[in-house]
C-alpha cells in the first residue's frame, strides 16, 4: 500500500546525552574533556559495554549530527563529532574530494561522506533523485546539476537541524526543484515508485535495521530504477582493541557490518546486478591507534587481512 506523505514526528526519548557517548560532546577535544587523551580507552570501553536499542542508537546519532549541523566545516573537520576525529593529524580520512564535481556547494559540504555516490549514480536529465541522509544538501546539489531543471531532487534526513541547514542552502542558490523532508530511512516519507535513482553517502551503516532501510530503498524506487550508495563496511574480524579505537575515532565505523553481509542483505531485498563501483581502505591514523595498541600490536594489525573499507555500491530494481 502506498504511503501518504505525513510529517514524521520525533519521539521524545530518555537516552543518555551526547557526552555519555564518549566522543561527541561539544568539548570532547578540549583539554578539560572527559574524553581527553588520558582516558580514551576507558571512555570507549564504557561505550562498548552499553547495550543500546535501535531507538537509542538512532537518538544518539541524531543528536550527534544535529550538533555537527551547527558547526562550520573547519570546526567539524577538527572535532570528535566530525569525520576528522580527535586525531593530532587533523584531516578527513573518509571523505572524497568534491571540488571538481559540477554543482558542488562548499557551504553544504560538512565533510561527512565516505565516497562520491553521485559520480557513479548514472543520473540522467529529468530523473527524480532521492538522497538518503541528505545532511546539509551536498549530494543533492551535485545531483541537481545532473538531473537539471526538468528533474527533481528529494533529500531526507532525520535531523531537524540538518534539514534547516539544507533548506537555507537551497534558498540561497534559488533552486526550486530540490525538496528536503524530515524523516527516517527505515520509514521514508516518500511514496512508492517515486525515484529513478537513490543515492546515499556514509549513512546507511548508521541505521540499526539495515534490512528495513534497504527494503525502503526498494519500495521508493521506480521499476527499473537503481541506487548508488557509499558506505563503510568491514572485512575480517577487527581485534577488540581496534574496534574500540575505530569507534572512538568515528562513530560511523561502529555500525558497519561485514562487506559480504552488506551485499547479501541487498540481494535478499530483491536488488539485482549489484556491483561495487569503488572501494578504498580507511586507515586509522597512528596517533589514534597508539592510544590502544603497542608497537607490535599495531604492526600485527596492519599486516592482517582485517580492514575498514569505504565502498560505493550499485544495484537495480527489476523493471517487472
Amino acid at each position: 500500500m502506498e504511503k501518504t506523505l505525513e510529517k514524521i514526528t520525533e519521539e521524545e526519548t530518555n537516552e543518555s546525552s551526547i557526552q555519555d557517548a564518549g566522543c561527541c560532546g561539544p568539548d570532547c577535544c578540549s583539554d578539560n574533556a572527559d574524553a581527553s587523551d588520558s582516558k580514551p580507552a576507558e571512555k570507549s570501553q564504557m561505550l562498548m559495554n552499553k547495550t543500546k536499542s535501535s531507538e537509542e542508537i538512532k537518538e544518539m546519532v541524531k543528536r550527534k549530527y544535529s550538533e555537527i549541523a551547527l558547526q562550520s566545516r573547519e570546526d567539524n573537520a577538527s572535532s570528535c563529532c566530525g569525520a576528522g576525529g580527535c586525531s593530532d593529524e587533523v584531516y578527513n580520512i573518509m571523505t572524497d574530494d568534491y571540488d571538481n564535481l559540477k554543482g558542488y556547494n562548499p557551504d553544504a559540504d560538512l565533510g561527512l561522506g565516505c565516497g562520491l555516490p553521485t559520480q557513479f549514480a548514472k543520473i540522467k536529465k529529468g530523473d527524480t533523485v532521492l538522497d538518503l541522509g541528505s545532511g546539509a544538501g551536498n549530494d543533492c546539489f551535485v545531483a541537481r546539476s545532473e538531473t537539471g531543471e526538468s528533474g527533481k531532487v528529494i533529500g531526507v534526513d532525520f535531523s531537524e537541524a540538518m534539514i534547516s541547514k539544507a533548506r537555507a542552502n537551497a534558498e540561497k542558490m534559488k533552486f526550486n526543484n530540490i525538496e528536503f523532508r524530515q524523516g527516517e530511512i527505515e520509514d521514508l516519507p516518500v511514496n512508492d515508485s517515486t525515484a529513478d535513482v537513490v543515492v546515499s553517502n556514509c549513512v546507511l551503516n548508521l541505521v540499526p535495521e539495515k534490512l528495513n532501510a534497504f527494503s525502503e530503498m526498494y519500495r521508493v524506487l521506480k521499476p527499473g530504477g537503481h541506487f548508488s550508495v557509499s558506505d563503510i563496511v568491514l572485512t575480517g574480524e577487527l581485534p577488540e582493541k581496534i574496534q574500540k579505537a575505530a569507534e572512538f575515532y568515528a562513530g560511523c565505523v561502529s555500525g558497519a557490518i561485514q562487506k559480504t553481509e552488506y551485499i547479501s542483505l541487498l540481494e535478499k531485498t530483491g536488488f539485482r546486478n549489484i556491483q561495487i563501483q569503488k572501494e578504498k581502505n580507511i586507515n586509522i591514523p597512528d596517533d589514534i591507534l597508539g592510544k590502544y595498541l603497542n608497537e607490535d600490536d599495531m604492526k600485527e594489525y596492519k599486516n592482517s587481512d582485517s580492514r575498514i573499507l569505504s565502498i560505493t555500491v550499485y544495484g537495480e530494481k527489476s523493471a517487472d
